[in-house]
């Protein structure tokens, strides 16, 4: 059996993290584990961590970390004969090191996008709460305006993706994710990619897990986990 493989994608709002990950699933083989579908799944589900986790979500917090480590890593005990990839935790530090205790990361792609294309990024940027499906009306418009392609539910736009928020948001970004890089690259296990277009970024991260991933059939390819 091939080596197992896991790795973790680190991004601010707006880097492109969700469409990198969904290829680096489909082309390579690996379970998708992305914190945000995730946690709006357990919200769903409405089971006890669903009403703590809504709690923090419909007041505009982080989930704290207590919570994301008690629910993701039982999520990543169910996938231990499984390649993975992570998207959205580690978010901070704590996150980190409770990963670090039950599983050790292979790879870690951090994302370095300038602050003027995620400007333009995000405030193009237009979701369907209900899913999480994300419109971005200049490469990825829905089919009837302000409506899910697939619901046609209406679609909004989040406060914290306007640009006045965005500095703020951007910024506690950077703040948190510094230490979790920092931690990484002292393992040797970062890399760091930077661009405007995701389309142009692609190429150098398929090169990166070519040669680091064990060769698999691509009949292997997993559906993506939420």
């Amino acid at each position: 059996m091939a080596k197992l493989f896991r790795a973790a994608i680190m991004g601010p709002p707006g880097s492109g993290k969700g469409t990198i990950s969904k290829r680096i699933a489909q082309s390579f083989g690996l379970q998708y584990l992305s914190s945000g579908h995730y946690l709006r799944d357990t919200i769903a589900a409405n089971t006890e961590a669903g009403v703590l986790v809504k709690s923090y979500v419909e007041r505009g917090l982080l989930v704290p970390d207590h919570v994301m480590t008690r629910l993701m890593l039982p999520r990543l005990e169910q996938l231990t004969s499984h390649s993975w990839l992570l998207d959205g935790f580690p978010r901070t530090l704590a996150q980190a090191q409770a990963l670090n205790s039950v599983s050790q990361l292979d790879l870690v792609i951090s994302l370095n996008i300038p602050y003027e294309t995620l400007k333009d990024r995000l405030s193009d940027r237009w979701i369907h709460p209900a899913s999480g499906r994300v419109y971005n009306m200049g490469f990825n418009p829905p089919r009837v305006q302000g409506r899910d392609d697939i619901s046609g539910e209406p679609l909004i736009q989040h406060d914290d993706d306007k640009p006045e928020a965005l500095v703020a948001r951007l910024r506690h970004y950077k703040d948190v994710a510094k230490p979790v890089i920092d931690l990484y690259k002292s393992q040797g296990i970062l890399h760091t990619f930077s661009g405007t277009e995701t389309d142009r970024i692609w190429p150098y991260i398929n090169s990166l897990l070519s040669a680091k991933i064990p060769t698999q059939p691509v009949n292997t390819c997993q559906t993506p986990m939420h």
